[in-house]
């Protein structure tokens, strides 16, 4: 609940919270400067259980893409992690529409970077 998966996805995150809260701001990048996606979210819940940890953002404008995306931790009863990421989007921006299958190769290659940012 740090950001640590974004950051060891290999985002950069500049976020109003240093712990993830609702209605926390953060401005994600990916790449370098001056080539570097800009990807503006908020925070819209968070999960706070016993067994299952997680939060979902909503993307802000200026994002490349309009939708949300969850990130859940939870302990099954043989005491087993499961890490479930859920996202829904659609291109926001002319780039990401005309991207087509090349944005949606990105969203893949990010997903499978957060799924192992827990490896790290």
């Amino acid at each position: 609940m740090s950001w640590q998966v974004q950051l060891r996805a290999g985002l950069q995150v500049a976020a109003s919270a240093t712990q993830i809260v609702e209605d926390a701001v953060c401005v994600m990048r990916l790449g370098r400067a001056p080539l570097a996606m800009t990807i503006p979210c908020r925070v819209i819940y968070t999960i706070t259980e016993a067994d299952k940890r997680g939060f979902a953002y909503g993307t802000l404008p200026g994002h490349p893409e309009s939708g949300e995306e969850a990130f859940v931790l939870s302990r099954g009863p043989a005491g087993g992690l499961d890490f479930t990421i859920t996202a829904f989007f659609r291109p926001a921006t002319l780039l990401a529409k005309l991207g087509g299958p090349a944005a949606r190769h990105v969203q893949h290659f990010m997903t499978t970077r957060y799924l192992h940012a827990l490896d790290r």
